[in-house]
């Protein structure tokens, strides 16, 4: 390993590169040593804020040598575009999530990785909560037996916020609302614990009163390839919630966090809440446990760090990444066929077919 943090660039100098740029203060493991937007004012404020400075040019980041790495905070539709430029330079990506706004852009982004021997980090950070790490740790131990069923709900208040000048409002930049937006990181948390997702079926809804594009109440039910079920809950338009609760034959655990902590992670133990219902025991009898201090923003930053000194992507990778993507499209044809079950490998399939086709965008 380097004996210094790894530099890396930042691109799109919106709130979320400040959230990371601060998380990525904490860590020995990298630094983010140059910032690029194509708004002169944002470059300007990003620098004075955060004291990281600013380029002229994204050309101008990729040629600088001693940059190993790029994070890509801007909108999902320019992911691709983004993730092109910086992986023909050379330099490893990370991009938020979702992977792309499409499943055939986050396709030939995982491609990007074998054309110009690059790895791919994608920011589907919820799985590395402390108390998301300490259910798959009781799975894993057989604490709760056999899983047979696991639910959970990502909510806020974000709908009743959208403007026609705020992307999330068109279907087709954001699409199925807080699916693409919200669900998404719950997809990935329900792959991580449970395995194999084989299918969805789901609902939505659009109640916002402010009148977007996008659908803002979903839900959505998955079968797992070994049988378990489970479920998946985003309203767009209530206080602000994250939790999972997962069912076994020996026990179950629930975990939920503070919202409000989302955007300083490192203070989330302080107010989440973990614990384990055992055996027959009733809700009264359930043993509190005490979630351990994390930060999930310095985790996945340090994970990136660590793909662009080794060459190899953690579980933070493209393919994971276009899976949890790959539910979203599920989930969003079935709710075109009225909550009819839709395979997620047959749309995987089809959006591979259309990319090796040339119909995609061409990376």
């Amino acid at each position: 390993m380097d004996a210094h943090p790894l530099k890396v660039g930042i691109v799109g100098l919106g709130r979320w590169a400040k959230v990371l740029t601060r998380a990525a203060r904490t860590s020995d493991a990298l630094a983010i040593v140059a910032g690029y937007s194509r708004s002169d004012e944002k470059r300007t404020a990003f620098q004075r804020e955060t004291g990281v400075p600013s380029v002229p040019t994204l050309d101008a980041m990729l040629a600088d040598p001693a940059i190993r790495g790029v994070i890509l905070t801007v909108p999902n539709e320019q992911h691709l575009a983004v993730a092109a430029r910086v992986a023909a330079a050379g330099k490893h990506v990370y991009t938020e999530k979702p992977i792309a706004s499409t499943l055939d852009d986050g396709l030939q982004i995982a491609a990007l990785e074998q054309a110009h021997g690059v790895t791919v980090t994608v920011g589907h950070s919820a799985r590395l909560m402390a108390g998301i790490q300490q259910i798959r740790e009781a799975i894993d131990a057989g604490d709760l037996g056999r899983v047979a069923f696991l639910e959970a709900n990502f909510s806020n208040e974000r709908a009743l916020e959208l403007t026609p000048a705020t992307w999330r409002w068109y279907k087709d930049r954001a699409p199925g609302g807080p699916l693409s937006q919200l669900a998404i990181h719950q997809f990935d948390v329900l792959h991580y614990l449970g395995g194999e997702i084989l299918e969805a079926s789901a609902i939505a809804s659009r109640l916002s009163p402010v009148g977007a594009e996008v659908d803002d109440q979903s839900m959505t039910l998955l079968k797992f390839a070994d049988g378990k079920v489970g479920y998946v809950g985003s309203c767009w338009t209530s206080p602000g919630v994250f939790a999972v609760r997962v069912f076994g034959s020996k026990g179950l655990m629930h975990y939920e966090i503070d919202f409000g902590t989302w955007d300083t992670p490192d203070a989330l133990h302080e107010s989440s809440t973990l614990y384990i219902q055992r055996g027959k025991s009733g809700y009264a009898s359930r043993e509190v446990l005490a979630p351990r201090p994390s930060d999930m923003f310095q985790a996945e930053l340090e994970m990136f760090a660590e793909a662009c000194r080794t060459g190899r992507a953690g579980s933070l990778n493209a393919h994971n990444g276009n899976v949890a993507l790959a539910i979203v499209y599920a989930a969003l044809r079935s709710i075109e066929r009225h909550g009819q079950a839709v395979r997620v490998a047959d749309v995987l399939d089809e959006a591979r077919a259309r990319v090796a086709q040339g119909s995609g965008r061409v990376a």
